[in-house]
């Protein structure tokens, strides 16, 4: 026998497709794609700015940026060359009396899943943490959204500057005796990639073969934990994660100390970088707008002459 149960159509009406709708994940996609009518949306439209050209000129940046890199260091200079600028760096480091890579990579050897985090945190956050900065801008402060960006690509080109100008063995290959090391045995080092777990290890041929092994000067994953505490600093509003971006950069920085694939001194470098592209980016952006508000001028002229509509 069958109950007969009625359910209430207005029940039926407010299925899985309306929660969706009114999700906030849904907003994010339906402002990420401009088809919001909000503030932010109705800036981007000012501003010109739309996701699919974000998307490519980034990707077709860093896809650059890659092969670039790569033909530099280690496929364009030997190990001895790479070393001498290694001893460059820890000479001046000795100087100061701040050369304490080893030593503090050392407090943390015998922890391997403390170490095994910090791979993760190396391979990972680089990527992740920036993604998340460049879209919370897009989304949510579209107006200084194009400083952000142009700010991080320059820095990024700054880099590759570096890595031309003065490709670094990192410490990690000082004790290294493949084709890229130095094989000095009392180095201090370890190559923590190698010896314990994390997303993947420069000891791999296919990653040795396709990456610059001396790509260390400046430390690009500092400078864009750098540029993302920049960038967010101040549009952050919860209080845990205020935490979080202000002990970024300096988790960073531990990072890439105690897997051994930086000096301090590359993370000087990398804030200079940050700095440098930081005031390179206003005036560009300026020029970029005043060029686009101008265009829009001549466009709403010529329609007016013509008698027909300015386009939007």
């Amino acid at each position: 026998m069958t109950t007969g149960v009625l359910r209430p159509s207005g029940r039926r009406g407010r299925g899985g497709g309306h929660r969706w709708a009114e999700s906030p994940l849904a907003g994010w996609f339906s402002d990420l794609a401009g088809g919001s009518d909000g503030a932010q949306g109705t800036k981007r439209r000012e501003l010109g700015i739309r996701w699919w050209r974000e998307v490519l000129l980034i990707a077709l940046f860093y896809f650059g940026y890659n092969i670039v890199r790569n033909r530099f260091g280690s496929a364009a200079v030997g190990p001895v060359h790479a070393l001498n600028n290694a001893e460059i760096v820890i000479e001046l480091e000795r100087a100061l009396g701040l050369y304490f890579e080893s030593t503090v990579q050392g407090w943390f050897l015998g922890w391997d899943a403390f170490i095994s985090v910090w791979n993760v945190f190396y391979g990972l956050a680089h990527f992740s943490v920036t993604f998340f900065t460049m879209a919370w801008l897009y989304l949510k402060f579209p107006e200084v959204y194009q400083r952000w960006r142009t700010t991080g690509l320059l820095c990024t080109g700054l880099g590759l500057v570096g890595f031309a100008l003065f490709p670094l063995m990192p410490p990690r290959l000082l004790g290294d005796c493949g084709p890229y090391g130095a094989c000095l045995p009392d180095a201090g080092f370890v190559d923590t990639m190698v010896h314990y777990e994390g997303l993947w290890s420069f000891d791999s041929g296919t990653f040795q073969s396709l990456s610059n092994q001396y790509a260390a000067m400046p430390s690009i994953h500092f400078a864009w934990a750098f540029w993302c505490f920049l960038a967010l600093r101040g549009r952050v509003r919860s209080g845990w994660g205020r935490v979080c971006l202000y002990l970024y950069p300096p988790l960073t920085l531990f990072a890439v100390v105690v897997t051994a694939n930086h000096y301090w001194v590359d993370a000087v470098a990398g804030i200079a970088c940050v700095l440098v592209a930081l005031a390179w980016a206003a005036p560009l952006v300026r020029l970029a707008q005043h060029r686009r508000r101008r265009a829009l001028g001549d466009t709403a002229a010529a329609a007016t002459d013509s008698g027909a509509p300015a386009g939007g």
